[in-house]
């Protein structure tokens, strides 16, 4: 018969393998991140560079790195045609495997809110930079929603005040025209530019145009009449560079046109030829070869044949727009293995705390390797934003040209409208919002 020593001797032995077993086997599964893409369909030049962008960092970091502190990151696409419906299925299909999801990066507005009930019952954050359901900016309310850098509402408040600010200082008296993509994402900034107009004097209107907005005749024939002083592009796809040839076709001039976040990469400016030269947009993020980050990617990924797209769009706008994604999720993966446990897997609800704890210093940027690529912000658990100046950029002809400096957001009106708005959504839910303490 075994002596007890023996005994406890073998069970440390059986214990040790059995915690050297689990380890191997969640490096062996890696931290899983499913990429709903849409390489189909009216948006797939739209939705194809940044998902492609996306998947070419979190390679770097397997390639250069080994990982993140050790734990190899997997994904697998699952193709959603810009469909809500389709999102929901890739949701469905890829929530469990590998391990399981964790975190969603939707890449679209109605995309994100089809599936932003059920990731939070499942407690995996949906992430939406630059995008998404805005009042999910009150982190109480929605633990697993994150319009991370900048939301759409912030987003309004500094295109206002850079008109304002090339149009002598003050818009009292004006009219603007919000033209936006008829859909959930295009219909989010009615609520703060309604706001906007109110509290500096201009008047808006709202203009919807039906996607995929290749027929805007008889919007435009409304704006000829209407004559404004500025318009707001709240476009995507084909949306935006069919406005910028009928704006050229009835005369109003492009560079008293701003486009948002969504409306400013060379998919929406070339297609339009002379009619897009310039127009302006607004950028979270500057376009490129020269950061240390993109560098990295094309000695890693792409020299070694390892890209998910073509070489030719390394460092365009919309492919800058994918590694940012990638570099602020990875970010909250890191974070979050610091708080529970270096070179472990984590959970999606361990990936809750790390997004909540980004804070993208400039030293840490530089680190990074994304030095004026990218803003500085923090995030909380109260804040699911982070607030970060946006900077504008002008179509030249041929490349888009960084103007003025970063211009911040006013958040003493998008805060206020985001706490009523989560509070109204948490009533009609029966949420009783979390303690941020």
């Amino acid at each position: 018969m075994a002596t007890l020593k023996t005994r406890v001797r073998h069970t440390l032995l059986a214990a040790l393998a059995l915690a050297a077993a689990s380890t191997a086997s969640a490096q062996a599964v890696g931290q899983f991140m499913p990429v709903t893409v849409y390489r189909t369909g009216a948006m797939a030049g739209f939705g194809t560079p940044p998902m492609v962008a996306y998947m070419d960092y979190m390679t770097l970091l397997n390639e250069r790195d080994g990982g993140i502190n050790g734990v190899k990151l997997t994904w697998e696409e699952c193709e959603t045609a810009y469909q809500p419906d389709r999102m929901v299925e890739c949701y469905e299909r890829l929530k469990n495997k590998n391990g399981g999801a964790t975190a969603w990066l939707p890449y679209g507005t109605g995309l994100s809110y089809a599936i932003l009930d059920k990731a939070t019952a499942d407690k995996v954050p949906v992430v939406m930079i630059g995008n998404g359901r805005t009042d999910a900016s009150d982190g109480r309310v929605f633990p697993y929603g994150f319009p991370l850098v900048s939301n759409f509402w912030s987003q309004e408040t500094s295109i206002v005040k850079f008109i304002e600010s090339r149009d002598g200082g003050s818009l009292k008296g004006k009219k603007i025209v919000n033209l936006y993509h008829d859909s959930a994402y295009g219909k989010e900034t009615i609520p703060v530019l309604t706001q906007q107009a109110e509290a500096k004097g201009f008047e808006i209107k709202h203009m919807p145009v039906t996607p995929p907005g290749i027929d805007q005749k008889a919007v435009w024939l409304q704006i000829r009449q209407y004559h404004p002083d500025w318009i707001i592009l709240q476009g995507a796809g084909l949306v935006t560079q069919n406005a910028l040839k009928e704006a050229a076709g009835i005369a109003f001039p492009r560079e008293k046109i701003v486009g948002n976040y969504w409306s400013g990469a060379e998919e929406d400016t070339i297609p339009a030829g002379n009619s897009a030269k310039g127009y302006i947009a607004a950028a979270l993020h500057g376009s490129g070869t020269q950061y240390a980050v993109v560098q990295d990617v094309l000695k890693h990924v792409y020299a070694k044949g390892k890209g998910a797209g073509p070489r030719e769009d390394v460092g365009s706008v919309r492919y800058i727009r994918g590694l940012m994604q990638g570099i602020i999720l990875m970010e909250g993966i890191r974070v979050a293995q610091e708080h529970y446990g270096k070179g472990k897997r984590i959970t999606g609800e361990q990936m809750s705390y790390g997004l909540e704890h980004l804070n993208f210093t400039p030293e840490r940027l530089m680190q990074l390797g994304a030095t004026d690529m990218m803003p500085t912000f923090k995030t909380s658990c109260l804040d699911h934003e982070g607030g970060a100046a946006i900077r504008f950029t002008q179509w030249d002809g041929a490349k888009w040209v960084s103007i003025g400096s970063w211009v911040a957001s006013d958040q003493s009106s998008v805060r206020p409208m985001i706490e009523k708005s989560a509070a109204a959504f948490a009533k009609e839910k029966g949420i009783t919002p979390g303690d941020c303490r």
